[in-house]
This record gives C-alpha cells, sequence and structure tokens, in this order.
C-alpha cells in the first residue's frame, strides 16, 4: 500500500490505496470517505477561518475542507456518497489558558463546513490536551489514531 505523509496547510486525495499519515496537535484533519467508489482523502488545516485578506490557503479550515470536498467531486464523489471523520483540535498549553482556543475553534468550523454541506461526521476524536497520530487508509475509510502522550 502507498503511503504519503500529510504536512500542515495542506491536502490529498486518492483514488488509489493510500495510507494518508499526519501529527495534529491545535491543528484538526477532515477525513472524507466515498462509500460507493470506495476512496478518500484528507487535509490538515491549522487555523479556522480565512478572513479574505492574502492567499486562500489550505491553511484556513474553511478553506481546506470546501478545497477537499471539491477534490472529491473532481474524483466522481457525489456530496450524498460522503461521510467523514475529524480528528485532532486540541489545546495543548492548558497551563497557559489558551485564550485564542485555535483547537476548539479548527473543530467547531469543521463541523460547520461539514454540516453545511449535509455530510455526516461518522467518527471524531477532538479536543482534549493532547497531539494525536492519524493514519487514514483511503480504499476502506479506517483511521488509525495515537494519542500522544508528552514525557514532560
Amino acid at each position: 500500500m502507498n503511503e504519503y505523509f500529510l504536512y500542515p496547510s495542506s491536502l490529498f486525495v486518492s483514488n488509489k490505496p493510500y495510507y494518508i499519515k499526519t501529527v495534529l496537535g491545535s491543528c484538526v484533519s477532515v477525513c472524507l470517505w466515498d462509500k460507493v467508489l470506495k476512496f478518500g482523502g484528507m487535509n490538515h488545516h491549522l487555523l479556522p477561518f480565512w478572513n479574505g485578506q492574502g492567499l486562500a490557503s489550505p491553511k484556513y479550515g474553511n478553506i481546506a475542507i470546501e478545497k477537499l470536498i471539491k477534490k472529491m467531486i473532481s474524483y466522481g464523489s457525489k456530496k450524498e456518497n460522503l461521510k467523514s471523520k475529524i480528528f485532532g483540535g486540541a489545546n495543548l498549553f492548558v497551563k497557559k489558558n489558551e485564550i485564542f482556543k485555535i483547537g476548539e475553534r479548527n473543530i467547531q468550523i469543521a463541523k460547520d463546513v461539514l454540516h453545511e454541506h449535509k455530510i455526516p461526521i461518522v467518527n471524531q476524536n477532538v479536543g482534549g490536551h493532547y497531539g494525536r497520530k492519524i493514519i487514514f487508509q483511503t480504499n476502506t475509510g479506517t483511521v488509525y489514531h495515537k494519542i500522544l502522550k508528552s514525557n514532560a
């Protein structure tokens, strides 16, 4: 099986079997899977919302998820055949009382955009205080995740 490491601010879709791997902290990944055509894709966004200034990059959740949906459709998917799983959005800075709540906002934008497109979230592992390693198997829709606890 092919493997692809997904870096922050990017997305990857393939109609061939892949393991898409990434590591998340406050970032969020949305995994989309087409239950009919049996393929999928994933994004990795850092910030929740693009404010219209500068480049509309997949660094932002609202842009990344829209681009992921469009890419799935360009491979032949229909929205009604898509299912989603979301991961990440940790608050890694518990002691610093993070005022921006980036993780929570990344989770919320993912839920909002998927709801707007009527794409069901069939599984999620979000929030908390630890990062995650994610492996998405594109031909089955299976996601393996591991919580990354600090030794500090």
